[in-house]
C-alpha cells in the first residue's frame, strides 16, 4: 500500500494512511492535534448515579427531620400536661371505710333504717354518722369528676388527631377509669346507707360543694379586705408617726439654728468689746497736743 505523506509547516511529515499512527488515535481519551486537546465525553450513567445519591440524601434528611419533629411534638404534649392526669382519690375515701367498719361493729347492717331512740339517737347513731361520712367522701370527689369531664372532649379530639402521646392517652384513660369506678362505688354505698339515695347523692354533693366553694370565696374576700384595711390603718399610723418625727426634727433644727445665732451674736459682742478696750493705746491722741 502506498502511504501518502503530508508535509507540515514545521517541515515534519505525517503519513495519513497509517491507522496506528499516534496522530490518528481513535481509541478514546485525548490527543493533541495541532496544539488542541480533545476530551473524552463522560458516561451518562455517572450523572444518573450522582442524581440517585442526591435523592437518597435528601430523603434521609426529610425522614430524620420528621422523626425529630414527631418526637419533639410528643415531648411537648407530655410536658404540657405534666401531672394533669396523675390523680389520686381523696383521703375521705379511706375515712369512710374506717367509719363503716366501726358502724358494722356497732351492729349496723346495709339497708338498715333508723328505728326507735328518738331524734337524738338518729342524729348520733352509726347510720347518721355513716351517711355524713359518705357525703363528705362524695363532696371530696367532685373536683376529680369535674376535672375528667372537662378534659374528656379535648383528650378524645387530640387522640383522634394523633396530637397526644401514647403515655398521655393511657394516663388519661387510667384516671377516667378510676374516677368512673369511684362514682359507681359511691352510688352503691349510698343505696346501702339509704335505699334510693344513689339517684340524688351526686346532685346533693354538687350543691354542697358549690355552697362550700362560695363560702370559702367569701371568707377569702373577707380576709383579703380585712388585711387590706389593716394595712391601710398601719400605713396611716406610720404616716402620722412620720409627720410627728418630721415636726420634731424641724423643731430641733430650729432650736439648733437659734442657738447658733445666739452664739454668733455673743461672739460679735465680745469682739466689739475687745476692740474698744484694747485696740487703742492710752495717750495716743494726747501726744499730739504736747507738740
Amino acid at each position: 500500500m502506498t502511504e501518502e505523506a503530508t508535509i507540515n509547516p514545521d517541515g515534519s511529515s505525517t503519513f495519513g494512511s497509517n491507522p496506528n499512527s499516534e496522530e490518528y488515535d481513535t481509541s478514546g481519551g485525548s490527543a493533541d492535534i495541532g496544539g488542541e486537546e480533545i476530551v473524552k465525553n463522560i458516561d451518562p450513567a455517572w450523572y444518573l448515579l450522582g442524581f440517585a445519591v442526591v435523592i437518597m440524601a435528601i430523603t434521609a434528611y426529610i425522614i430524620t427531620r420528621q422523626r425529630k419533629s414527631r418526637s419533639e411534638a410528643e415531648d411537648f404534649f407530655t410536658q404540657l400536661d405534666g401531672e394533669k392526669f396523675n390523680l389520686k382519690l381523696p383521703a375521705a375515701v379511706d375515712e369512710y371505710y374506717k367509719i363503716k367498719d366501726k358502724a358494722i361493729e356497732q351492729g349496723w347492717e346495709p339497708g338498715q333504717k333508723v328505728s326507735g331512740g328518738g331524734p337524738a339517737a338518729a342524729a348520733s347513731g352509726p347510720h347518721r354518722i355513716l351517711a355524713q361520712a359518705l357525703m363528705k367522701r362524695c363532696i371530696a370527689d367532685i373536683p376529680l369528676v369535674t376535672h375528667i369531664q372537662k378534659e374528656s372532649a379535648g383528650m378524645n379530639k387530640l387522640y383522634s388527631q394523633s396530637m397526644c402521646s401514647v403515655n398521655q392517652w393511657r394516663s388519661y384513660q387510667a384516671a377516667e377509669t378510676m374516677v368512673s369506678s369511684e362514682v359507681d362505688e359511691v352510688r352503691n354505698e349510698a343505696d346501702e346507707v339509704e335505699p334510693g339515695w344513689s339517684q340524688v347523692i351526686w346532685r346533693q354533693a354538687m350543691q354542697y360543694h358549690n355552697m362550700l366553694k362560695q363560702r370559702h370565696e367569701m371568707e377569702a374576700k373577707t380576709a383579703a379586705a380585712a388585711a387590706e384595711k389593716k394595712k391601710a390603718e398601719e400605713n396611716k399610723i406610720l404616716a402620722e408617726k412620720r409627720k410627728i418625727e418630721e415636726k420634731k426634727a424641724r423643731e430641733i433644727a430650729a432650736e439648733k439654728s437659734a442657738a447658733e445665732l445666739i452664739k454668733m451674736e455673743e461672739r460679735e459682742k465680745q469682739s466689739k468689746t475687745a476692740f474698744n478696750n484694747g485696740s487703742m493705746k492710752k495717750g495716743f491722741l494726747s501726744s499730739g497736743k504736747k507738740k
